[in-house]
């Protein structure tokens, strides 16, 4: 998929340069054809309504393109679409589990002391993103860690799980579970490889942090809940699983491998690339409509110098032939 895109942005950068050069040779052209034929210039002033004729229709065909555009953009993003609305769904119970964890008594209580009264306000990616000199408490906290088996990491990172933005610094009395997932933190969630801890800490090595993590503190309702979650976000892999550490670890495992990641991509790739595209069509529509019926229009009123009706003609023409050379090439790669 990104091999397909980077290949349709590359020729449509080739093509964007073609059109630029095209229009600099037209301007050079029809400026040589004024200058060596005076009366050429009468015949592009004849010429004008049906440039701007053109370049009208343009416009509004590319408005509705953009206006049609956003539409699809909400529609995928509604609660309408099944697959990111299951996958919302599926981040939603698995968020709940989290909350179960975090607020349960499986902590040794140092640790919540530490980290939710010494260094309140402090994120876990505040911590991971220490080098950047942007919070001295990050710096403070990892000067001044009393080495609780490194379970406070653990802590901060399901921490930051609950969170719905990533410069959010405190959780809620409710914790919100939205029906849209703010792009921002799913790209923090992945770029520190959030979940993953869970697989370190109860499954690589569990043993060396077993003493610092009480499981068996979780009352059974809250192991039944977290279960009964757990086939909620992910009906075939946890399927036969029972509450323990092997589940624990295989559930950070997925979290981080691969239910953030397909959110992410549906959600919020999709919507970034398509509003970068209708971004710059929004320019094209805006360039066309100035210099193809705004433009034309000022010459003919004012009778503004001849060079000006030259650039006109010769935009819309060269943005003519990117539109339908790009969108051809659009078209074919997608039906592929």
């Amino acid at each position: 998929m990104r091999k397909k895109l980077f290949s349709i942005n590359y020729f449509i950068l080739t093509t964007l340069v073609l059109s630029g050069m095209l229009c600099i040779f037209l301007i050079f052209f029809l400026n040589q054809k004024i200058t060596q034929t005076p009366s050429f210039i009468e015949i592009l002033q004849d010429q004008v309504s049906l440039f701007i004729a053109i370049s009208g229709f343009t416009s509004i065909a590319l408005l509705g393109y953009i206006v049609f555009s956003i539409f699809s953009v909400n529609q995928m993003l509604s609660p309408g679409n099944t697959n990111l609305n299951m996958l919302i769904e599926r981040m939603n119970a698995a968020r709940k589990i989290i909350e179960i964890i975090l607020k349960s008594k499986l902590w040794l209580p140092e640790v919540k002391t530490f980290i939710d009264d010494e260094f309140e306000g402090l994120s876990f990616f505040d911590v991971k993103e220490y080098y950047k000199g942007k919070s001295k408490l990050a710096i403070d906290y990892l000067e001044e860690k009393k080495g609780q088996d490194d379970t406070d990491t653990l802590y901060l990172e399901l921490k930051s799980l609950l969170y719905t933005e990533p410069k959010q610094k405190h959780l809620p009395n409710s914790i919100i579970y939205p029906q849209q997932y703010n792009p921002a933190i799913l790209e923090k969630w992945l770029e520190h490889k959030v979940g993953s801890g869970l697989w370190y800490h109860f499954g690589y090595r569990f043993g060396d942090f077993k003493n610092a993590l009480n499981l068996d503190a979780l009352h059974e309702r809250h192991q039944d809940k977290i279960m009964s979650l757990a086939h909620t976000v992910n009906p075939s892999g946890f399927e036969d699983s029972s509450f323990n550490d092997v589940f624990l670890s295989k559930f950070g495992e997925y979290l981080n491998k691969d239910l953030i990641p397909k959110l992410f991509e549906a959600q919020s790739d999709k919507k970034n690339g398509l509003s970068a595209s209708l971004k710059n069509l929004y320019l094209l529509f805006s360039a066309m409509l100035a210099v193809g019926v705004l433009l034309p229009l000022l010459i003919t009123l004012f009778s503004l110098p001849n060079i000006l009706l030259v650039v006109s003609f010769s935009f819309v023409i060269s943005s003519l032939v990117f539109m339908v050379v790009s969108g051809l090439s659009f078209l074919g790669k997608t039906l592929k």
